[in-house]
């Protein structure tokens, strides 16, 4: 029995969320570190440095690629996925959550409007800038890389 059955007995699965995590658990450290604070809050929420979106497509691409070939149907399909994932990170949600702060702005400077009536304040950390997408791609792929070399391949 593999060391990795524990979590869904798929070897690119396991990986990727083991990434997935690791890029959570390095967020809730960059903030406890910049703000000399723990906020497990933020360590479970979406956007911040590192992408745990980008690292979790990228580990998949990643052993996928390893296990499979670079040239197979699906690095591409898995490849594309995760290019898809990364622009939306970096575009359209990161392009809502300023969207958010805009808004939240609004709320919360109109004197003659309830902010009760607008129910709760919207979510502004939901995309990512451009090296936080980066930092998890690269995060994505080291785990791949390395989770193939260590269980795959060994």
């Amino acid at each position: 029995m593999n060391v990795w059955e524990f979590l869904t007995t798929n070897l690119i699965l396991d990986l990727s969320i083991i990434s997935w995590a690791i890029a959570q658990v390095l967020k809730g450290l960059i903030i406890l570190i910049r703000e000399r604070r723990l906020n497990i809050a933020r360590m479970l929420e979406g956007g911040g440095m590192p992408s745990s979106h980008a690292a979790f497509v990228c580990t998949c691409a990643t052993a996928v690629g390893r296990m499979y070939s670079w040239g197979s149907p699906l690095f591409a399909i898995a490849a594309v996925v995760a290019i898809v994932v990364m622009y939306d990170a970096f575009n359209v949600r990161r392009a809502a959550g300023e969207q958010a702060k805009v808004l939240n702005y609004m709320i919360h400077h109109l004197e003659e409007l309830d902010p009760d009536e607008f129910g709760k304040e919207l979510k502004e950390f939901i995309g990512h800038t451009f090296p936080q997408v980066v930092a998890g791609a690269v995060l994505g792929i080291l785990v791949g890389w390395l989770g193939c070399e260590w269980f795959a391949f060994s």
